[in-house]
This record gives structure tokens, sequence and C-alpha cells, in this order.
């Protein structure tokens, strides 16, 4: 099983980007995290991918079904209020996807209180920091797994 995280723009600077926000993990704080919970659960591999820029988001999610990946995280953090063609893009892989967010964006200022791309996800987890990426991780495994058993039999 594959696991793609998709990480968006400015996120690369977590750790001094308004820590009161986001703490101060960093991005490569999180990406530790998910590889060291990764070598719990069998066959499973995960895949990391930054980008402050929209169309590169985009194309990285039209590329993924063909690169086999069964599941996406994707923190589009503020493409996540602004992005109909994120949103498109997962719409059309139609590969199980979790929004994450550090901050719960529903808290914060009214602009950043709605998300465009969550509508293209089985679910959003916001607000936990660092484990909103790995419940995200869990959730998804799981739901990949009985998912497959359901079309199995």
């Amino acid at each position: 099983m594959k696991i793609c995280i998709i990480n968006g723009p400015n996120l690369q600077l977590l750790g001094t980007r308004e820590p009161d926000v986001y703490s101060k993990i960093t991005l490569d704080d999180i990406t530790a995290k998910i590889k060291n919970l990764a070598k719990n659960f069998k066959n499973v591999r995960v895949e990391f991918f930054q980008s402050n820029n929209e169309g590169e988001i985009v194309d990285k999610i039209g590329n993924l079904y063909k690169s086999g990946c069964d599941g996406i995280i994707i923190n589009p953090a503020a493409y996540t209020h602004t992005s109909i063609a994120i949103y498109d893009a997962l719409k059309a892989v139609n590969i199980p996807t979790i929004e994450v967010h550090i901050s719960n964006i529903y808290k914060r200022e009214s602009f950043r209180r709605h998300s465009i791309t969550a509508g293209a996800c089985i679910g959003q987890i916001s607000g936990l920091g660092i484990k909103s990426y790995e419940c995200a991780f869990s959730v998804l495994i799981d739901y990949i797994n009985n998912n497959n058993e359901n079309s199995e039999g």
C-alpha cells in the first residue's frame, strides 16, 4: 500500500512560522513521525511532497493514480480556502483522501473557516497539531483496508 502525503504553501516554514498557531514542529518532524509510524504497518510505503505552487500540487495529484497511490493525506494550507483546481484534481483521481490541518481552521479568521477542498475528501482532521497527520494516517490505512476487504468479498 502506498500513501502519499502532500503539503501546500508555506509548510516548509513550520518551526518558525507563527509558532503560537502551528507550534514549533517542523515539516521534517512530521515526515519523521509518519515514517516511524509507517514501520508499524505491514507493506505500507509513504511518499512525501511539498510545494508552494498550486499547479505543481495539481500535477502531483493528477499523476498519483499512475504511480499506484492508494491514499492521500493532504494539507493544502492556504489553498484549502481557494483552490477549485486542487478540489477538481482530487475528485478526478478518485483516490481516498483525508485533509489535515495543524491548526483548527474553524477557530481562526473567518476567511479560513471554509474548506473548498474538503468536499473532495473522505474526511478532514484539524486542530490536533502533528497528531492530525498521525490520526489521518491510521484512519486512511483502516479505510483502504476495509474497502479492499469489502470489494473482495
